[in-house]
């Protein structure tokens, strides 16, 4: 089995063809064909279904143990280049959107003068996606948030956040200072669709205290539901780093008194060991949440 091999076969798992694959990796389709038939003799089983091009079970198995090795690969190539010079190589990082919208230029500020050779490539998505795709090796670290849904995942804290209330600033409840939780029941809200992280911590603090919600929606998206509270369709219960500084002029954003804040960390696989550009990125992420000064309102380091 030849490392070659299972590029050939990774490039047909993240393209969806033979074609497809050989200009992704910079050969030609004969090749790529040639590789994946070497490696179904060797392994004695179908990888590939020529007819979909799409991947056999025992693929899909073959597919994950081959991205935890290409990883482990360029893993080692950097930290051997860290060992001699400045640390070197690309990370590909996982990110919720509420908080990449202002960590991400924080973070890429504070890379390009700590560590400017390494490449950051982020993935905006749900921390259940990102979890997923972590996981599967498609990611080298995730920011996510708690409690994690896998045990192959582990992270580390990075800050609380505020899950506030939205509402329009002529709401006859937007001159109070905060809104009890029991207080939750008065209002149609645009709520986070059931089963999603978020909801879970909603309920976790509504269900216990006897709190029924009244959902005039239900999204799957927490950049949906800001957008939709900001377009006038409803009050929304948000983390507060949704909320943009130029439109809190126009909206009251009340914290509420019994519902826990949002933990966010940095997640990473359990089995093998994180890259040297990785580790780097792991600590100015760290950099970036402890600096006072950069915090948007709403955000307690731990």
């Amino acid at each position: 089995m030849e490392l070659k091999h299972l590029q050939a076969l990774l490039g047909i798992a993240d393209t969806g063809s033979f074609s497809a694959a050989a200009a992704s990796i910079g050969t030609v389709q004969s090749n790529v064909s040639a590789h994946v038939a070497r490696l179904e003799r060797e392994l004695d089983v179908q990888l590939v279904d020529r007819a979909s091009g799409r991947l056999t079970e025992e693929g899909d198995v073959v597919v994950e143990r081959a991205r935890r090795v290409m990883n482990e690969l360029e893993a080692m190539v950097a930290d051997v280049t860290a060992l001699r010079e400045e640390v070197v190589g690309t990370v590909r990082l996982g990110m919720i959107g509420t908080t990449g919208r202002w960590l991400v230029p924080q973070l890429f500020d504070l890379l390009r003068v700590r560590h400017p050779h390494i490449h950051l490539n982020v993935a905006e998505g749900s921390s259940m996606q990102l979890e997923q795709q972590l996981a599967s090796g498609q990611l080298d670290l995730a920011v996510v948030t708690f409690p994690l849904s896998g045990d192959e995942i582990m992270a580390a804290q990075l800050f609380d956040e505020d899950l506030v209330v939205v509402l329009p600033s002529d709401h006859p409840m937007s001159t109070q200072s905060s809104i009890p939780l029991e207080r939750l029941s008065e209002l149609e809200l645009l709520l986070p669709a059931p089963g999603t992280a978020l909801r879970a911590e909603i309920d976790g603090a509504t269900v216990p205290a006897r709190v029924t919600l009244r959902p005039s929606m239900e999204l799957d998206g927490v950049r949906l539901i800001a957008s939709l509270a900001f377009d006038g369709y409803g009050p929304a219960i948000l983390p507060a780093t949704a909320v943009p500084g130029h439109l809190r002029g126009r909206f009251s954003v009340l914290p509420v008194t019994g519902l826990p804040r949002r933990r966010v960390g940095v997640a990473q696989r359990r089995r093998g060991l994180p890259s040297a550009p990785a580790r780097s990125v792991i600590d100015v992420l760290g950099l970036v949440v402890n600096d006072a000064l950069s915090m948007p309102e709403g955000i307690h380091p731990t």
